[in-house]
């Protein structure tokens, strides 16, 4: 968390919105590969995830049950292998969604409170906070027993209503005035946080997000990837490579 003082706050989803896959998905295809998954597994995974999405199962819920699947395992060793992913996954060629990146680094440049808003687990974000430089991390917070062990629960899913509620809270807890706030978001499910500032930006084409940035003039960034650019690279630089410059 920063101790400096800042006037105004930039909160960012960070799934499909700052880097270009699902963290949380990716990561099990990485952790079930270290246990000797072929990918066959992660795919059969992925098509029960599929399936309950399509069927209206709510996403906060199948965010409860991908942490189930972790019960019993060292909490600890679930951060290390979530920064090992991160090292593995920062290299691509594709690994970051170029324009809110450089956005998230100009916020930052300009003194403006870097905040992300997640569904994954502190494993997957903090070493990606480190090289965004972001201040503070809302996500879902996985319950560790007495015996540093998973329990499978969350405190609560950083999911829909739930960022929408986070983004508020950090708002009054940090003093700061609601409407001078801005936020990121590229699912439909991240309306709810959208409209909880007075600045909100549309990542990418989710049709419902297109809609309502149309008829309140909300700006839109590209969903485009790339390279994790060097932190020698200015703010402005980014921003013209993000816009085709």
């Amino acid at each position: 968390m920063s101790s400096t003082r800042h006037d105004r706050a930039a909160f960012f989803d960070v799934d499909e919105t700052l880097v270009n896959v699902k963290s949380m998905f990716d990561f099990l295809r990485f952790w079930m590969a270290r246990q000797g998954d072929d990918g066959s597994g992660h795919e059969a995974v992925m098509a029960q995830v599929r399936q309950a999405a399509a069927s209206g199962v709510p996403r906060t819920e199948i965010n409860r049950a991908y942490y189930r699947r972790f019960a019993g395992e060292r909490y600890d060793d679930l951060l290390a292998a979530g920064r090992a992913w991160w090292e593995e996954y920062r290299c691509g060629p594709t690994a970051v969604v170029v324009a809110a990146w450089a956005a998230a680094t100009r916020h930052r440049t300009a003194g403006d409170l870097v905040v992300l808003v997640s569904g994954s687990f502190r494993g997957l974000l903090e070493p990606l906070a480190e090289d965004l430089g972001a201040h503070r991390i809302l996500c879902s917070e996985p319950v560790v027993g007495a015996d540093g062990l998973l329990t499978g629960e969350v405190v609560r899913p950083m999911i829909g209503s739930n960022k929408a509620a986070a983004v508020r809270e950090s708002v009054a807890e940090l003093g700061l005035d609601a409407a001078g706030c801005f936020c990121y978001g590229d699912h439909s499910s991240d309306l709810d946080m959208l409209g909880a500032v007075g600045n909100p930006v549309v990542v990418g084409a989710d049709r419902v997000l297109l809609e309502r940035a149309q008829a309140l003039d909300w700006p839109v960034l590209s969903a485009a990837p790339g390279r994790l650019p060097s932190p020698a690279v200015p703010p402005a630089l980014l921003l013209a490579a993000a816009e085709g410059h």
